[in-house]
């Protein structure tokens, strides 16, 4: 996965703000912003979604970024009340938000809301099967008889895409980080044996 692959799906109004204020001290440290919500959970709360590029995420991560976000957000102030700081990794029922999720997931069930309508629609629950000419081509089981049973979901008019849980997603999440987390420790043990 490429660390120079921007966020096509972003946040409107406040969650933007915010957004703009945490990605460039998120990315400083080595991380990818995914996403950034604030609810009216526990009073109110903000939630920052991200990970390293290989898609991992540990809770000593999420600490190095709660400690680098929260004074930036202190100087910039731009919830106007009392709020609960929340890091956490995009979990498995990921939000899709860069045009590399959608290859990387290819093969999985997704949801998606547009923010434009798509023929006559706005809502689309299939089987990802990647990204072609700029859009997320998505299988749907629910096309009707004379049909097209694909279509292709323009990157840039998607409001919102989520993976849906599923036992073949659950396998193919832990293979993948097992294999990341193998290879970071791969790629430390050869810093650790280089001859200073």
């Amino acid at each position: 996965m490429s660390a120079h692959d921007p966020r096509i799906v972003t946040e409107q109004g406040l969650d933007a703000r915010v957004a703009t204020i945490v990605e460039p001290v998120i990315e400083d440290l080595g991380f990818r912003l995914v996403r950034t919500k604030i609810s009216a959970a526990n009073g109110c709360t903000l939630q920052i979604m991200a990970e390293r590029p290989d898609g991992t995420m540990t809770v000593e991560d999420c600490e190095t970024i709660s400690r680098a976000v929260s004074p930036a957000l202190d100087v910039e102030d731009p919830i106007n009340r009392a709020y609960h700081l929340e890091i956490s990794s995009p979990g498995i029922d990921r939000p899709l938000v860069r045009a590399g999720d959608f290859e990387r997931w290819s093969g999985h069930e997704l949801k998606v809301e547009m923010n434009v309508l798509q023929d006559g629609r706005k809502r689309f629950r299939g089987m990802l099967l990647g990204v072609e000419d700029g859009a997320a081509a998505v299988r749907l089981p629910d096309a009707r008889d004379g049909e097209a049973d694909t279509v292709k979901l323009p990157l840039g008019d998607i409001g919102e895409a989520r993976l849906i849980l599923t036992d073949d997603l659950i396998t193919a999440a832990l293979q993948a980080e097992k294999a990341a987390l193998a290879a970071r420790t791969n790629d430390e043990l050869k810093q650790d044996n280089t001859p200073n």
